[in-house]
């Protein structure tokens, strides 16, 4: 196959590895977001594996010990879709987590790096895609809640 082919195999991203400086701490961090322990295998003093699956979710993340060398909190805008931003921007305050409020974009396509061009509230037409709200774990691993109540065709 030359690479200007299109493929028709089927690839699922199924797996994130996030650098984090406290195994241990991470591990409680997820799981008190209430997401699924699915592993943790230490193999040696140098090699553990930590791998956890957000409620509804294919993909999963896993962190540990000798698995990157990227710096811990470097991964950012890791997304989370939700049916409504604010049940569950509220569902993850209850478990004690910080959650930037609900915003928007300033140009209503997708959020700017960083807290630039944020606007307070939902989209004002509700429209999907355009609702966020924004937290990181323990390293500053950045997540954003996104919206999404209907899908765009095809996806």
């Amino acid at each position: 196959m030359t690479s200007n082919q299109v493929t028709s195999q089927t690839m699922k991203l199924e797996l994130v590895v996030l650098p984090v400086a406290d195994v241990d701490r991470s591990k409680d961090f997820y799981k008190t977001l209430g997401w699924r322990l699915d592993a943790d295998f230490v193999t040696d003093e140098n090699f553990r594996v930590v791998q956890l699956t957000p409620p509804g979710s294919e993909a999963s993340i896993i962190f540990g010990k000798g698995i990157s060398s990227a710096a811990p909190g470097s991964v950012q805008g890791l997304y989370l879709i939700v049916y409504d931003i604010e049940a569950a921007r509220a569902e993850l305050v209850d478990r004690g987590v910080e959650v930037s409020e609900i915003f928007h974009d300033i140009g209503g396509i997708f959020p700017h790096a960083g807290t630039e061009g944020r606007l307070p509230g939902p989209d004002p037409e509700r429209r999907d895609y355009a609702s966020y709200a924004s937290f990181s774990d323990p390293d500053g691993n950045g997540w954003v809640l996104q919206e999404i109540r209907v899908r765009k065709p095809g996806r």
